[in-house]
């Protein structure tokens, strides 16, 4: 894929892989190859579901500073277009996507976690939104994707004060949804996104669109667009294949291919 970001498959499950020590900073060009790695990872259909991975000892420590140190509004604009349009690519990989969260996961770091459907932290980990420290607010999703996920008066805390939390707070008010040993972080990262790749792919995409759609639109149209994708799905070979099954064999053991 590219120097900066890699993406790994084994198993139907990819491993899109930051590689930019020592602290994976979000400059500018590793960004560029974020976003290359979620439309490579959606469009290929052998994928079936996503790890989130920077590596044995930390996950991302946030944007990187010395890029933009002096830079300009204008500047600043373009760049975090760049960056917010990276991570809303990652958050809509149309399948399952776990962060494995070992060491840090700071500022963009942390944002870029917020994007997974689960994340599965180390005990030694540290997450946070610090950005307001140095005069700022998060500009790549964690004043919208953190209240959604933990409550907006906890993200209030977390982004107010700009402190590190440690994972079992985390996994306490629901930023985490796996803690285990530092270094068994991946491997239990993979074992999640193993357990969706037998699924029926468009089913299991169509449940992620609904809900994320549904979290940010009324419930009325929430519901239309959920009893819309539903009957969609009677189109596909999946679900036929799921229906008869189930008058066959009974729930739980239909074979999908994913079409």
């Amino acid at each position: 894929m590219g120097e900066l970001v890699r993406v790994e498959t084994e198993q139907a499950v990819a491993t899109i892989r930051l590689n930019r020590p020592p602290m994976n900073a979000l400059s500018d060009a590793l960004v560029a190859e974020l976003a290359e790695a979620a439309v490579t990872v959606s469009a290929d259909r052998a994928v079936r579901a996503v790890v989130l991975s920077g590596g044995e000892r930390l996950f991302a420590a946030g944007a990187d500073i010395a890029e933009m140190s002096g830079a300009s509004y204008v500047q600043m604009t373009a760049r975090s277009h760049g960056l917010q349009d990276a991570l809303i690519a990652v958050a809509r990989i149309p399948k399952p996507v776990i962060a494995a969260v070992t060491g840090y996961a700071l500022g963009g770091g942390l944002e870029l976690a917020l994007c997974a459907d689960f994340r599965v932290l180390g005990e030694g980990a540290r997450v946070g939104q610090p950005e307001i420290l140095l005069g700022l607010i998060p500009g790549a999703g964690g004043t919208q994707r953190l209240p959604r996920l933990i409550g907006p008066a906890r993200a209030k805390d977390l982004i107010f004060t700009g402190r590190f939390v440690a994972a079992a707070e985390a996994l306490a008010i629901g930023l985490a949804d796996k803690v285990v040993p530092d270094g068994e972080v991946y491997q239990a990262a993979c074992a999640m996104a193993a357990t969706y790749t037998g699924g029926p792919a468009i089913a299991i995409a169509a449940a992620k669109q609904a809900i994320d759609l549904g979290l940010d639109t009324d419930l009325e149209s929430g519901l239309e667009y959920e009893r819309a994708s539903f009957a969609g799905l009677f189109a596909t070979e999946d679900a036929q294949a799921g229906l008869r099954s189930f008058l066959e064999n009974g729930p739980g053991k239909a074979t999908f291919s994913g079409q």
